[in-house]
């Protein structure tokens, strides 16, 4: 059935209903409107799983600074952890915030007019 055209037996809208989810999406997006957290994001999208010192360069901010936005994505549970001794690793908690990521950026293509998600010679470039 079409959530458009969806019928609710307790007479509450979709959105009504859902206004919990909509509030953590809030907070979702708030998460996400930050360009470095963008970038860590990003290189996670790309790898397994990266340390804070090997994140730090690819996103050439600081490790300090890295640091302090994995902790505010650990808490929102966006990435997770794995210990090796002294060693942390991080990677996405799920495939959610990559796809979010990657359709802000296919967004912000639109909004200058070049969509390179539709044509695979430019995503090459």
């Amino acid at each position: 059935m079409d959530a458009d055209t969806q019928v609710r037996l307790d007479g509450a809208s979709p959105i009504e209903s859902d206004t919990q989810f909509v509030e953590l999406a809030v907070e979702i997006f708030g998460m996400l409107a930050d360009a470095t957290r963008v970038r860590i994001i990003l290189a996670l999208t790309s790898h397994d799983e990266l340390s804070v010192n090997h994140l730090a360069d690819l996103v050439d901010k600081s490790s300090a600074a890295v640091s302090q936005h994995l902790a505010k994505l650990r808490m929102a549970r966006i990435v997770a952890t794995r210990q090796v001794g002294q060693r942390v690793f991080y990677r996405l908690s799920n495939e959610h915030a990559s796809q979010l990521v990657r359709d802000a950026i296919h967004q912000a293509e639109h909004s200058l007019d070049d969509p390179r998600h539709h044509d695979p010679v430019k995503e090459q470039a």
